[in-house]
């Protein structure tokens, strides 16, 4: 406590002494010191600290000598006892002081002090400010409160509406024509100002409202801060950004080389006119053989920049002169050769001759033609300087990574699987990469391990095989095969025993699921789980009838939705494993479909006819977006894992890139075969995809998706792949991806099934 007051004492010395030597204040404009204290009524004991009479305190003396607790104990009372009463007197002078200049100076209004029921200290209360004195009314709302409100309603009634506590808004009297006029005249500012229905009298507008007018009326943008001339973004060209393919591809239309029938009966309409003589030609003007003089010197001189300067003659040398040196007189040898060289490829166009007097030099030859070449340089010199660019060829081709950092992709053939020179159109690899399915046109299904090729099972059917696929579930095993007018669902063998009661649980249940209400004509039929075996389906569908096969299977995700296209009008159906239930999704659908596909991760539904692809969301039951590729015939489409791309093949040769949140029209279009495409696949893992063609050869692609969307995707390719024989003009059929390996398989005309390894 008195380490405390010792502290408080030492700072009202040192604020003292910093007030002595402080310069004297200059004279203030008031006559008197102001004592103007914004403070609130807890501001007594925060002035404690600070003295006001000017006097230096004298600061306690400390005995050195007093060794006693109780000396000290002593000491310290009698500081403490000196400081309060000094803090008493210091606080009753302030008070008299503030009081003092507030009266004089009637500031603010006088206070009432009271008690305070919660201290029982006195306070001040000052009276309530009146906020319609001398108040600012920007800020107030508008007094009509009727809201939004057609004001006709209170055409017949004395007032317009009513204000924020409910009491009515009178109607403003408003004059006649005349007073109007009148106030025109004599108010030069009544022209900046608006009716207001809601008040129902003239508002003057703002500053900011006539600048918007002003704009409006002069043509401009009414947005002050719109700036037309800020620098063009360049998205599209740019160093990185140059375009490798055409941004189109469309075919040339008829027009250009096919005569216009309508121009041809709009040229006879007009001959016919000019010979019935409603057309008469223009009279042909008098001929004026007098010369016509103008002054080229009368018009004003250019604001612009002076034009460069003509270019200069070349200066005339020692070969120019009438008495050259020895060394510049041509040699017999060399007139010979020069007389004998064409006049274009000669180095100079005359020959440096020799003359002993300068009256001897005859008349210049080449003189006429030299003053026309120096009239046609001056009438032809540039006027304008251009900067030459000079742009490096390479500079223009796309910087490509190299395949070799893109590893890994197949390379090589690692094994070849016969089927007995049949043309083999329907392959599929098992979820886990270990089982290949491949079907043929003479009825075959085989069953074989990727790794060594064995074949584990085959199956027979009647006519030829037009699709197969695995179900993508991993939970189960089992693959659907379509022929003729059924899809067939199969088990293969030497499955693991929870896997098998899995999959037959799937297939053929103890007890199977309701009918449904609406029956459709496709027709279900299933084995007994315990009558079932690998060498005949255990689920079969009966399709309606048609002239071919299923040419499409393709699985849902999820694995219990199996779409299948079929030829003729409403081919398309959507089958359901769990309800065993078949639903055509389509009605009626424009042109002949092609392919269809599900999106991997939203409720859509890809639909490709043979010039379009329509993308349907099957949730909602709309039509999405339709997608032009420009191709005449669409032969096979995929679509990339991450569901936001799509690649087309058509029988055009073409293979177009979509980005389905850029646009309908195609971001690239590749032309690498030679003959149609057949196959294009998307790797389930690694960005790789594929393509296959009638030419026999594969294509192996790298492409890069960026999760930004402002990157485009990267797109090399890297590998040609050459193993199956083209018979009959037909090549590779069909192509797919190994899901956990760089692997391809691929199945051609040939009868050969092949693995392409990295």
């Amino acid at each position: 406590m008195a380490a405390a007051e010792t502290k408080k004492l030492s700072k009202k010395r040192k604020a003292t002494q910093e007030e002595d030597e402080t310069p004297a204040p200059p004279p203030a404009a008031f006559p008197q010191e102001v004592g103007l204290e914004m403070g609130s009524e807890d501001e007594g004991a925060e002035g404690d600290d600070v003295s006001d009479d000017g006097e230096v305190d004298e600061f306690p003396e400390i005995d050195a000598r007093s060794d006693t607790e109780d000396e000290e104990e002593e000491s310290d009372d009698e500081s403490a006892e000196a400081v309060e009463v000094e803090d008493e007197e210091e606080v009753e002078d302030e008070s008299d002081d503030s009081d003092a200049s507030d009266e004089s100076l009637n500031v603010w209004p006088k206070p009432k002090t009271v008690v305070s029921d919660i201290t029982g200290q006195p306070k001040r209360i000052y009276p309530e400010i009146e906020p319609d004195y001398d108040s600012d009314s920007s800020t107030e709302d508008t007094p009509n409160r009727v809201g939004n409100i057609p004001m006709h309603w209170y055409d017949d009634l004395p007032h317009v509406g009513y204000d924020i506590n409910g009491k009515k808004v009178l109607r403003p009297a408003r004059g006649d024509e005349l007073d109007k006029f009148l106030k025109t005249v004599e108010d030069p500012d009544s022209w900046t100002s608006a009716f207001d229905k809601n008040l129902q009298m003239d508002k003057p507008l703002t500053a900011e409202e006539l600048d918007i007018i002003r704009r409006l009326q002069e043509g401009e943008n009414p947005d002050a801060n719109y700036d037309p001339y800020e620098p063009t973004v360049e998205w599209f060209t740019g160093k990185g950004k140059e375009e490798v393919m055409p941004l189109s591809a469309a075919p040339e239309p008829k027009r250009r080389w096919v005569p216009s029938k309508w121009e041809k009966q709009k040229v006879m309409k007009i001959v016919r006119a000019i010979r019935q003589g409603r057309i008469l030609p223009n009279k042909p003007k008098t001929a004026n053989n007098q010369p016509q003089f103008y002054a080229i010197w009368n018009d004003e001189a250019p604001t612009g920049p002076a034009p460069p300067p003509a270019p200069k003659p070349r200066l005339p040398g020692h070969a120019e002169s009438y008495n050259p040196p020895e060394e510049y007189l041509p040699t017999p040898e060399e007139r010979a050769k020069w007389e004998a060289t064409d006049p274009e490829d000669r180095e100079r166009e005359y020959l440096p001759q020799k003359y002993s007097a300068l009256r001897l030099v005859p008349a210049y030859e080449n003189f006429i033609k030299e003053r026309f070449n120096r009239q046609l340089d001056l009438y032809l010199a540039p006027r304008v300087q251009r900067v030459k660019l000079r742009i490096d060829p390479e500079s223009l081709i796309p910087k490509l990574p190299s395949p070799s950092s893109l590893r890994p992709f197949p390379v090589y053939k690692s094994l070849q699987v016969p089927h007995a020179d049949v043309r083999v159109r329907a392959i599929s690899v098992s979820p886990d990469g270990q089982w290949v399915v491949s079907g043929d046109e003479s009825g075959v299904v085989r069953l074989w391990e990727v790794i060594v090729g064995k074949e584990v099972k085959r199956w027979t059917f009647k006519s030829k095989v037009g699709a197969v696929e695995w179900c993508p579930r991993t939970d189960v095993s089992f693959f659907a095969v379509a022929v003729e007018d059924h899809i067939h669902l199969i088990i293969p063998p030497n499955l693991p025993g929870p896997v098998l009661t899995a999959t037959q649980h799937v297939l053929a249940p103890a007890s199977l699921p309701p009918a449904p209400a609406n029956p459709s004509p496709v027709k279900w039929s299933s084995v007994p789980a315990a009558q079932s075996s690998s060498d005949s389906p255990i689920l079969s569908l009966s399709l309606p009838s048609s002239a071919e096969p299923p040419k499409q299977l393709v699985w849902h995700r999820k694995g219990d939705y199996l779409s299948s296209v079929s030829e003729g009008q409403g081919g398309v159906w959507i089958h359901q494993v769990s309800r065993r239930h078949s639903q055509a999704p389509f009605k009626k659908v424009k042109g002949t479909v092609q392919l269809v596909l599900f999106h991997p991760t939203k409720p859509h539904f890809f639909v490709a006819t043979q010039r379009y692809v329509r993308m349907y969301n099957l949730a909602e039951q709309t039509l999405l977006k339709t997608l032009t590729p420009g191709i005449r015939w669409i032969s096979s489409m995929d679509v990339h894992p991450s569901g936001d791309h799509l690649i087309v093949g058509g029988y055009d040769r073409k293979l177009c890139w979509f980005d389905l949140e850029l646009s309908d029209k195609p971001y690239k279009i590749l032309r690498y075969h030679s003959r149609a495409l057949r196959s294009v696949h998307f790797h389930p893992t690694y960005p790789l995809f594929a393509s296959s063609s009638d030419d026999g050869s594969i294509q192996i692609f790298h492409a890069r998706v960026y999760n930004d969307l402002m990157t485009n995707p990267l797109i090399v390719p890297l590998k040609i792949l050459r193993g199956h024989a083209v018979r009959e003009g037909l090549g590779v059929f069909n192509v797919r991806w190994v899901p956990r390996q760089p692997w391809l398989v691929s199945a051609g005309a040939d009868g050969q099934v092949s693995v392409w390894c990295s």
